[in-house]
């Protein structure tokens, strides 16, 4: 008989002796594991993970192109709006300005001598009507007067044009070299700065950062990542805790201010995370004491329902089934728990109602606080057990 052969025969005699014993009359010891049904609060909650940020944060770029001349601000640094960050080096728009000015100058005096000359060809104009009275001027010659006239006044009309045209030239030109002043749109503190002095920066097809203002560090916002399979039971307005990994054992506490509809994959395709879809749900968080900081990932628990005095019992008490048993596994907000009575477990059908992470809030007449519900059963030999799943503590 080949190797093979012979493992085969021995681990099914192995097989059929640890059988045997199991069945045996005598062999075998049960052992229930209860836990006991007690009345209190029970609350459902959603967790997520997420980011800190501020409420209101605003990119400074730069419209200009040129070598940074001077940084007045820091990281951390309060500003006001209006108050000057950077500045590049001016010389070349203005320079730009005096040239647009002098081309303002020079048509205002392009208007002047094409009014002069308008004045003129009416003066002639005048004569030769009065000279065609008199038979002295013929039609053609007044003709002629009557075109230069008109060629005068259109020429006057251009001239003003290229004045409008030239002072609108000053005005970009001003507005360029405004531009060179980087300056706060809020009121807020810097929490990003990205250029130094003698940079060169290059507003072309982009705009550059080169700060981040944020408007109130003392009034911040979690951007949180709620998982679609729970975001239906997230509203506006719900409390919520969350921790940092700076603070591990300090909660913070915020409430729900927004749920998105538009997912956060919709939003950045590269936040898909093994194909999970989430959403993304916004808390507002109060921080008066700084201790929160732009970036922190926060570990969230938002409480989407809470009942203050229900009859609760362990969640693998309703996952519990005894060896032939036929109940039902549930559904419709319906379950069964198993009782021990006498030391033998008793079937109990329940309402199902909130459920935490461990406990599931029940109703029914058979049931009432201080009952021990079976959460396991262990089977043991002379030589060894098994045991159904769950926790508590032992019957026997």
């Amino acid at each position: 008989m080949s190797v093979g052969r012979w493992t085969l025969v021995l681990g099914g005699a192995a097989l059929l002796i640890l059988l045997v014993r199991w069945l045996l009359p005598g062999s075998e010891t049960v052992e229930y594991v209860t836990a006991v049904a007690q009345r209190g609060p029970i609350v459902a909650e959603v967790t997520a993970t997420g980011r800190v940020e501020p409420r209101q944060s605003v990119e400074v770029g730069t419209y200009v192109s040129g070598p940074i001349l001077a940084v007045d601000v820091d990281f951390n640094a309060r500003v006001q709006a209006g108050q000057r960050l950077a500045q590049i080096d001016p010389r070349t728009f203005e320079g730009q300005l005096a040239h647009a000015r002098a081309d303002l100058a020079l048509a205002e005096a392009g208007v002047e001598r094409a009014a002069a000359a308008l004045e003129l060809e009416q003066s002639k104009l005048k004569r030769s009507k009065s000279l065609a009275g008199k038979a002295v001027v013929s039609s053609e010659e007044l003709e002629i007067a009557h075109s230069n006239e008109r060629q005068a006044e259109a020429e006057l009309a251009v001239a003003r044009a290229q004045v409008e045209r030239a002072r609108a030239t000053v005005a970009e030109a001003e507005v360029n070299l405004s531009y060179t002043h980087i300056v706060s749109p809020i009121d807020g503190v810097v929490v990003l700065r990205a250029v130094e002095v003698g940079q060169t920066v290059a507003a072309t097809f982009q705009t550059p950062v080169l700060f981040v203002i944020a408007n109130d560090l003392e009034r911040m916002q979690v951007l949180s990542f709620v998982n679609e399979a729970d975001v239906g039971r997230v509203r506006a307005g719900q409390l919520a805790t969350f921790t940092v990994d700076a603070f591990p054992a300090q909660p913070f506490e915020a409430r729900v201010r927004q749920v998105r509809h538009a997912s956060a994959e919709a939003e950045d395709p590269q936040a898909v995370v093994s194909y999970v879809v989430t959403y993304d749900v916004v808390l507002d968080v109060d921080n008066p004491h700084g201790l929160l900081r732009p970036g922190m990932t926060a570990n969230v628990k938002i409480v989407t329902a809470e009942q203050d005095d229900v009859l609760r019992v362990p969640t693998a008490a309703l996952r519990f089934r005894p060896p032939g048993s036929k109940a039902a596994l549930g559904g419709g907000g319906r379950g069964t728990v198993y009782r021990l009575v006498e030391g033998a477990p008793e079937l109990v059908e329940v309402e199902l109602g909130l459920a935490d992470d461990l406990s599931t809030a029940v109703s029914a007449p058979g049931l009432a606080a201080g009952d021990d519900v079976v959460t396991r059963m262990d089977v043991t030999s002379g030589e060894g057990g098994w045991s159904m799943f769950g926790s508590g503590r032992r019957r026997r």
